[in-house]
């Protein structure tokens, strides 16, 4: 058990949670601020099926990797996986892909029913769409004949879904409704969901370039890609003060929203830390102290929207 324990890779899963925080805390507070009713039944669903997303990713990524070879070739003695190891057999490891793609999709059902079942078919429809798309996005980073993770396109699958699906759908299933503004905290989640898988792709990118794994860091270069991290992690604090701008909190000299903004010298320090890094190596702990910045600012941009509800 300890083995799927650590191939279940549980210190990813705070970022995984941080997209349906930020968008179920932003319907919250705008759903009362309209006089409206927030569920607490469609919150608890939406994280059990983001945590099985996850789940179900790294299972997939572990498999996909191992029988590719990729992960044999891995220098990063901390990052050994389960079947490139033999502590996990890789038919056992397809078999447990298949078991939380299946328990996956029930979540997925149970939460759309809860969220969208009588009145809204149509939506349930859409979103059970969505639904098989982000299964199919989670096994297909290094399952298949053509992953995408191996194209150089795992950044923008992350952005996709661990961003934008993540918080603009978490908060029309509250609201019902797509508000454009919500794309500003989409995009700021995306954009640190990037950041780590960057920062994964940079601490891999010998192994890669031997696996013939070709990610975006390793397209760009190490040094490139440590430019693009800096980004990654400069701009979603500014879109999150972006967000609260145009809902007029600085009018309402409402400070507790700004909460947030604590997270600025954090940020700041950890840039630093990453920047003086010379070998590939030593991101590995950077990984999830970034994961851990990216829920902490989910979690005080939902406190400071609802302190006052």
């Amino acid at each position: 058990m300890s083995e799927w324990i650590k191939a279940a890779r549980l210190r990813t899963l705070p970022l995984s949670l941080s997209g349906i925080i930020m968008g179920a805390f932003i319907a919250k507070w705008r759903l009362y601020g309209e006089g409206g009713t927030w569920d607490w039944k469609i919150f608890a669903l939406a994280l059990l099926v983001t945590l099985l997303y996850q789940v179900l990713s790294n299972y997939a990524n572990d498999y996909g990797d191992g029988v590719k070879g990729t992960d044999a070739k891995r220098i990063n003695e901390a990052e050994s996986r389960a079947v490139a190891s033999g502590k996990i057999t890789a038919k056992q490891m397809k078999n447990a892909v298949i078991l939380f793609s299946i328990l996956s999709l029930a979540a997925t059902v149970a939460l759309l029913y809860v969220a969208f079942i009588p009145e809204h078919m149509n939506e349930f429809y859409i979103f059970i769409g969505l639904g098989i798309a982000s299964i199919l996005a989670a096994i297909g980073y290094t399952v298949g004949k053509k992953p995408y993770g191996y194209m150089g396109l795992g950044d923008l699958f992350v952005f996709i879904f661990f961003g934008l699906v993540s918080v603009c759908g978490s908060y029309f299933l509250f609201t019902k409704t797509f508000s454009w503004d919500v794309l500003l905290p989409g995009t700021a989640i995306g954009m640190m969901s990037m950041a780590v898988l960057n920062l994964n792709n940079m601490r891999d990118i010998e192994s890669d370039r031997l696996s013939g794994k070709n990610s975006l860091a390793l397209r760009l270069g190490f040094r490139n890609a440590m430019i693009y991290e800096m980004i990654l992690l400069q701009l979603p604090l500014i879109l999150i003060l972006i967000f609260l701008g145009v809902n007029g909190f600085i009018q309402m000299q409402n400070y507790y929203v700004f909460i947030v903004m604590i997270l600025l010298l954090p940020l700041m320090k950890l840039r630093r830390k990453i920047m003086s890094v010379k070998e590939p190596k030593e991101l590995d702990p950077f990984l999830k102290q970034v994961g851990i910045m990216t829920l902490m600012m989910a979690v005080l941009t939902a406190f400071g929207l609802n302190y006052f509800n």
